[in-house]
């Protein structure tokens, strides 16, 4: 059985967000650090990073955050941005502040543009982060997608090919599934996360796509009731889903 990894009290509550050294030292000293019912007041004690120290763990009355290896999933709504740097309302703005203090920091894994909602995975797992995002993982990506103008008919058989080019690119779109919903919306399906892919793929047959929605990354659907801003925990069972055929 491997031993579960050990961490500084005071360390451990500053890199998820408490506060500074300082800050986070003098609360452990006031007995607001409490572990299984009593109070840790040495922030040099280590501290067993099992993965039931935040059912056992409170700091101020509240349930410790949860541990590094933080993975999200978020009902992105429109109007925000995947990013840390642009102005404007950003997706880490819709989390609690300290979790904007924590080291590491949480990641969009990929973005959604600042007009497109949906399904977006945040982590402060970079290895994990990088494994969803490269082009070996094929992690598909389901769009619901809604037009300007009515559908042709061979959108199917034009993105499934293999050979549609977008404008000032050199190298076709690797094959993408589609599959019509009403005259003026489709489900898009696709394995590449290009600039604008979804939208420049209907601009290329002519169309153009006025809401769309990412509902699904690999056989992780985005649940009915989280609501847009809405986030939550991502299990390791729903996280795996992300790597399966839907």
């Amino acid at each position: 059985m491997n031993k579960a990894p050990t961490a500084r009290l005071d360390r451990l509550l500053s890199n998820l967000g408490y506060g500074s050294r300082r800050e986070v030292q003098d609360l452990i000293k006031a007995g607001y650090v409490l572990l299984d019912g009593d109070a840790v007041i040495d922030g040099d004690e280590r501290i067993a990073l099992t993965p039931d120290l935040a059912a056992r763990m409170t700091v101020e009355g509240e349930p410790l955050d949860p541990l590094p290896g933080l993975v999200l999933m978020m009902n992105k709504p429109i109007g925000v941005t995947c990013s840390h740097k642009e102005q404007g309302p950003l997706v880490y703005s819709l989390l609690p502040e300290r979790w904007r203090a924590r080291n590491p920091a949480l990641s969009t894994v990929g973005r959604l543009d600042k007009d497109t909602s949906g399904l977006l995975l945040l982590t402060d797992d970079g290895a994990l982060l990088h494994r969803i995002i490269s082009p070996k993982a094929n992690v598909s990506k389901r769009y619901d997608v809604t037009l300007d103008r009515p559908l042709r008919g061979d959108e199917s058989q034009v993105f499934g090919a293999g050979t549609l080019m977008l404008d000032d690119e050199d190298k076709p779109l690797l094959p993408a599934q589609f599959e019509a919903a009403s005259e003026k919306r489709g489900f898009l399906t696709i394995t590449e996360g290009r600039y604008h892919q979804v939208r420049r793929m209907f601009a290329a047959i002519g169309n153009h796509v006025t809401a769309l929605h990412r509902d699904r990354i690999g056989a992780l659907a985005l649940p009915d009731e989280l609501a847009p801003g809405g986030y939550r925990v991502l299990g390791s069972a729903e996280l795996a889903r992300v790597f399966q055929s839907a």
